[in-house]
């Protein structure tokens, strides 16, 4: 079993020892708390992970005291928190990983992304998207299934020509800088960025480097529909916690005030590009 999916079902197993120490059945209880009995059972059984008002009313009900109130919040707002090593995610090749990101992009609205040190995958070009991987397969040294991986992604940037999908982008211009790949390379992605920017469904925006941050966002992260996505050297967090979500979305408005948009992101586009060419001469 899955370490998330036991932490689930133990939470639920300690809601069902809530609930009998009072003498409370499940269908009591659902009944109590005006609720289908076969959501009672859901959470018991992990199944259903509940909300921050579901648990309020769970324990309300069982008479719980304001420690366990507190300790089950707490514990509630970790099980919202997804930890999953690469080392888990990739053992299977890298392409793999990639059709899970079409599986996500199918099924989100909205996408709110910000990166600081690399271009985002949903908008590299076959060339640098080869040198992202061939670097992720050395540091983690899982297969280097590369080429089944840079097709796999470039499938999944088919979604950003879907008219009822949107996406905010922002990248930090230092990004732009970063020689991830090679000089040639780098000059294509800047064009593919300029290319990206004048899509419909696509607002973009560049931080420049000289910018004043309203504050420094300590990593990149995608926000999809009410998930947060976050990728260290080590896993990819998953967070779903409604405060943690508004807090993100917080922080991207912030940044989006500071951010050149439209003929001032192009101008910048336009300089790195001059920038890589010149190297590749």
């Amino acid at each position: 079993m899955a370490g998330i999916e036991k932490r689930k079902l133990e939470f639920g197993d300690r809601l069902r020892d809530l609930h009998e120490q009072t003498g409370l059945t499940g269908r009591a209880l659902a009944q109590r708390l005006g609720w289908q009995s076969s959501k009672v059972s859901r959470i018991v059984q992990g199944k259903q992970t509940p909300t921050d008002s579901d648990l309020r009313q769970w324990l309300t009900a069982c008479g719980a005291s304001e420690s366990v109130v507190r300790e089950m919040t707490d514990e509630l707002r970790e099980l919202r928190l997804d930890y999953s090593t690469w080392r888990r995610q990739l053992r299977g090749g890298m392409a793999a990983r990639q059709q899970s990101w079409v599986d996500l992009a199918r099924d989100t609205t909205t996408f709110r992304i910000v990166e600081s040190s690399a271009v985002p995958g949903l908008v590299q070009t076959p060339e640098y998207a080869r040198h992202v991987f061939r670097a992720v397969s050395e540091l983690h040294e899982v297969p280097r299934d590369i080429d089944e991986a840079v097709a796999a992604r470039m499938q999944r940037q088919e979604v950003l020509y879907d008219p009822s999908k949107r996406f905010e982008i922002l990248v930090f211009e230092a990004a732009l800088r970063y020689p991830v790949a090679q000089a040639g390379a780098m000059a294509g992605q800047i064009d593919r960025l300029m290319t990206v920017a004048a899509l419909p469904s696509v607002r973009f925006g560049v931080i420049a480097l000289d910018t004043v941050l309203p504050n420094v966002p300590m990593h990149g992260y995608w926000i999809a529909d009410d998930a947060v996505l976050v990728e260290t050297v080590a896993a990819e967090l998953t967070i779903t916690d409604p405060d943690a979500l508004a807090l993100y979305d917080r922080l991207t408005d912030r940044l989006s005030t500071v951010a050149a948009e439209d003929d001032a992101a192009r101008a910048i586009l336009v300089a790195c590009a001059g920038r890589w060419a010149h190297h590749a001469r």
